[in-house]
């Protein structure tokens, strides 16, 4: 497996190792072994999936508040997404930038999304599916977000009239979010 590194030191791009012949292709999507040889240390406890149907749907900003915050590990199945990561680590040097990647079916990248993080995406075609582990489970009662068009952040989405939850809808901007990070 190759880690792509980003411009936030914890926040990594996996490239799984794919053999690939007429038949199709085969990899380890994930290898707690490997990982941790790498020094990627994580203890993943649930594998979450979603469909989107149509393209330009946003989910996110999402996040949850510690002690219940999650270190995500991102793929998509089928389809492609721009995936964003935003820093929300009051102390950190990064605090309020954010990054975007293209995960595919055809790159087969992921993303590892760590603690402090907000994440969300943006579907590029119809019918996009994603499945991601976390290390920590669902907690509705931390579960939060951010604005996904904060002006703050001026995150360039690949859409400029997306498709959103009524929770996304009325996230608050990053400035107004409680974080505890």
């Amino acid at each position: 497996m190759e880690v792509i590194n980003t411009k936030f030191s914890d926040a990594k791009i996996l490239c799984p190792k794919v053999h690939s012949d007429h038949r199709g292709f085969f990899m380890e999507s994930f290898n707690e072994s490997v990982l941790e040889k790498m020094g990627l240390n994580y203890k993943f406890v649930q594998d979450n999936q979603s469909l989107t149907k149509v393209a330009g749907t946003i989910r996110g900003l999402h996040y949850q508040l510690a002690p219940m915050s999650q270190t995500k590990l991102v793929q998509v199945l089928s389809g492609a997404v721009y995936d964003v990561v935003v820093d929300i680590r009051k102390n950190s040097p990064t605090f309020g930038q954010w990054e975007g990647f293209i995960l595919s079916e055809y790159n087969l990248r992921q993303l590892l999304v760590p603690k402090g993080f907000a994440h969300g995406f943006c579907t590029l075609v119809p019918n996009t599916q994603i499945l991601y582990k976390v290390d920590e489970y669902y907690s509705p009662e931390h579960d939060r977000g951010i604005l996904w068009n904060d002006p703050e952040l001026n995150i360039s989405w690949p859409t400029s009239n997306p498709i959103l939850s009524k929770k996304d809808e009325i996230w608050p901007v990053l400035k107004k979010a409680e974080i505890n990070f």
